[in-house]
């Protein structure tokens, strides 16, 4: 087994193998890695019990600790994933608010454990960065009106049209 010298760990409080399961069924080039199971009680996980999911997720590695209900995700951390077009978009969105999450603005979501997710059209992060400051501008204002990213929209935006997102 090799180890990462940086490996983000998540912390979860019991459900570390749901979120993991979930989340490479998503992307390709992800998968379960390993499992480690508590080898003894502790404060967190009765021995015996998931304590630790080693997953990669598009090709990063991740760890998944069943820490307990300590800590929460906030904001403050989120993982964008750069979308191919709409109907990617509505899927990775669909699926990840599925079972208790939520929606929020300018395509961030929050997950069923509370981790933030931006779901970002590559389309979007092109237009933003657009070198004519007025399509960028547009663009900008249009994204900031959606909570899920609405290409078509932002494609209008871009163009000058009038957008209804």
């Amino acid at each position: 087994m090799t180890i990462a010298k940086i490996t983000p760990c998540l912390w979860y409080d019991g459900t570390a193998e749901e979120a993991a399961t979930l989340y490479t069924a998503l992307l390709p080039d992800s998968r379960i890695d390993g499992i480690v199971r508590a080898p003894s009680d502790n404060p967190s996980t009765p021995e015996g019990a998931v304590l630790v999911v080693r997953f990669t997720l598009a090709g990063m590695a991740f760890i998944g600790l069943n820490g307990g209900p300590q800590f929460a995700f906030t904001e403050a951390v989120s993982f964008q994933i750069a979308t191919e077009d709409q109907a990617e978009t509505d899927r990775l969105s669909d699926a990840l608010i599925e079972g208790g999450g939520a929606q929020s603005h300018c395509g961030w979501l929050k997950d069923r454990w509370g981790m933030s997710w931006q779901i970002t059209p590559r389309r979007l992060t092109e237009l933003i960065a657009c070198p004519d400051p007025a399509v960028a501008r547009r663009v900008s204002e249009a994204m900031l009106t959606m909570h899920r990213i609405d290409i078509a929209a932002i494609e209008a935006a871009a163009a000058g049209e009038p957008t209804h997102a």
